[in-house]
């Protein structure tokens, strides 16, 4: 073999030769980075964390978390090799999310986490571009006429759609996976209600949309990010471009070109006239200020508010109802009203529904969609609880543990209660403090999807208590063990929830579980 034939074997050696000294130099750099800058702890909670070795006495970190609060005289905890504060301390997120805001944004760090999804929107920015998409947000979201537009959407979904599905499934007896059917619902809804586009995930043939699985692959990758020990594992992996960075940049990039296709579908259509939140969002911002990363960031917040966290809140919930039949029961009773009425439920006649409402506000408790949420002490600062947080350290208050706070809620704090609502007059619903109860976020960051979420989420919960009685099957079912969940921005149970389905039956039914 000549020279002129061996040149590219050569050149290819030394090109193979140069990629593993990078890789090497590249590893090298994030080990002494990490001996540096690590805060290396031998404390029980890091071990505990490092090692793992939390699962082996609970199901979820949640459930870990909730324990080291409860224990803590002040609920407040550090885990020293995440640089993390975490709390369960109403008077330290009143502090965090009000008194001293400017002082917690999401922070720089937090934003890089959710970067490549969440890009510029209003979930993962600070100062005046939230202030300006927030401000925004708050006057579509309480039009008048976009209240109604959304409502009508959501009962033709559940008439149309998740009725029909359910029947179906009770018609023949088929175990059905309800969390991914209320997956589905919540996506279609909000697709129409946001973009007034319909995907169809509902439909009885169940179509796979590749929006959805992307944007499922994107959020759980995210995740994954925040869990890290330390981000120098995952910026690592995402300058080399290998292992779950490469598989979440494949989904961003399947997420960003359907959302492009929905922005020029809407352009398509025009937006004069239209109500859907994004043809709004087109006409009353500046001209300047609508371009397509700009809408692609409004896309990708609206699905991961509406239809994430509505779908875990109504997958939780039957979930507690399969093994609470009087509870069912009674909502059965409170949404049937004196004459037994089978007809559909107004709007106005939600707003009644008082035992309802304790139902979905006890099930939050218990199982918040989102169980925390971090911030970043910009400046060295002191909680109320006496607790000092050093300049640049991430604090996170945790909804998931306040539920299950005894000083809080009380002694009965791990029951499923919804009675515990009903304090005003005449049994009415009455809220806890969202800084005790801050599952909707509180302060200037409160959630402003609240009352619509409320809405859509009761709903469905009251049409499908009165047409059917729902019972998990598996370990779920047995009300022995918490449901484990999947690690995620919102909270998914793994394995989804597989019930059976049967037309509401009450005598029997109810005789059959109290046996």
């Amino acid at each position: 073999m000549d020279a002129t034939t061996g040149l590219p074997w050569a050149a290819q050696c030394a090109g193979m030769a140069f990629s593993a000294f990078s890789l090497c130099l590249v590893s090298l750099a994030v080990v002494l980075l990490l001996v540096r800058r690590w805060p290396w702890c031998s404390c029980h909670v890091c071990r505990a964390y490092l090692t793992g070795s939390w699962a082996k006495d609970f199901t979820n970190l949640g459930d870990w978390y909730a324990h080291l609060l409860r224990e803590s005289p002040t609920g407040t905890v550090h885990v020293h090799v995440l640089g993390l504060t975490v709390t369960a301390n109403p008077s330290n997120v009143e502090y965090m999310l009000k008194t001293n805001f400017d002082n917690f944004p999401k922070g720089k760090a937090f934003s890089a986490v959710l970067g490549d999804l969440l890009g510029g929107g209003i979930f993962n920015v600070d100062g005046d571009a939230w202030r300006h998409q927030r401000k925004m947000a708050s006057h579509e979201l309480g039009s008048v006429a976009v209240r109604s537009y959304a409502y009508k959407i959501i009962a033709q979904e559940i008439d149309a759609r998740l009725m029909p599905v359910l029947a179906a499934a009770a018609d023949t007896a088929t175990v059905v996976d309800l969390q991914d059917v209320f997956r589905r619902f919540a996506f279609d809804t909000i697709c129409k209600i946001s973009f007034g586009l319909d995907p169809g995930c509902l439909e009885r043939e169940m179509p796979m949309s590749k929006l959805a699985a992307a944007f499922d692959a994107a959020t759980r990758l995210c995740a994954m990010r925040g869990a890290a020990a330390s981000p120098l594992m995952w910026r690592a992996k995402r300058l080399l471009n290998v292992g779950s960075e490469r598989e979440l940049r494949d989904a961003i990039k399947l997420v960003d070109e359907l959302a492009a296709a929905m922005i020029r579908e809407r352009r398509k259509l025009g937006v004069a006239g239209s109500h859907d939140l994004l043809s709004r969002f087109m006409a009353s911002a500046s001209d300047d200020a609508v371009d397509d990363k700009y809408l692609r960031d409004i896309v990708v917040s609206f699905l991961l508010a509406g239809r994430d966290t509505v779908s875990s809140a109504l997958t939780t919930l039957f979930m507690l109802l399969s093994n609470n039949p009087a509870v069912a029961a009674a909502m059965r009773a409170e949404a049937a009203g004196d004459d037994d009425s089978s007809a559909a439920v107004t709007y106005e006649q939600l707003k009644d529904l008082h035992y309802t409402h304790a139902v979905l506000y006890e099930n939050m408790r218990l199982f918040p969609p989102v169980q925390f949420d971090s911030k970043f002490c910009a400046a060295a600062d002191v909680l109320p609880d006496g607790t000092y947080v050093s300049g640049g350290a991430r604090v996170m208050y945790h909804p998931y543990a306040m539920g299950r706070m005894p000083r809080i809620w009380g002694a009965d704090h791990a029951e499923f209660r919804p009675d515990r609502w009903l304090t005003g007059a005449g049994g009415s619903f009455v809220p806890e403090s969202l800084y005790r109860y801050p599952v909707f976020q509180a302060g200037l960051r409160v959630c402003l999807g609240k009352e619509l979420a409320v809405t859509e989420m009761k709903a469905v919960a009251v049409a499908v208590v009165r047409a059917f009685d729902v019972e998990v099957v598996g370990e779920s079912g047995t009300g022995a063990c918490a449901p484990k969940f999947v690690s995620g921005l919102t909270a998914s149970v793994s394995g989804g929830l597989p019930v059976r389905i049967r037309r509401e039956n009450r005598d029997c039914w109810f005789q059959e579980k109290k046996g």
